[in-house]
């Protein structure tokens, strides 16, 4: 079924003013001070918080 009318470049504009990206937020990491995602492991040193935190191997690609 086709549209009865035409939609304006405002009704279009207008709907579309809420797609916008939002920035990514960082948090800084407590143990490296690298920055890294929030509820997320380091990328850097594999710290999450007190408790945990994951072995990441630093072997160079070959």
């Amino acid at each position: 079924m086709q549209p009865v009318k035409k939609t304006s470049r405002s009704r279009t504009r207008t709907r579309r003013a809420h797609h916008a990206l939002r920035p990514v937020n960082y948090s800084v990491c407590q143990q490296c001070g690298d920055s890294k995602l929030p509820h997320a492991a380091c990328g850097n040193c594999g710290y999450y918080n007190k408790k945990i935190s994951i072995d990441i191997d630093t072997e160079a690609a070959s």
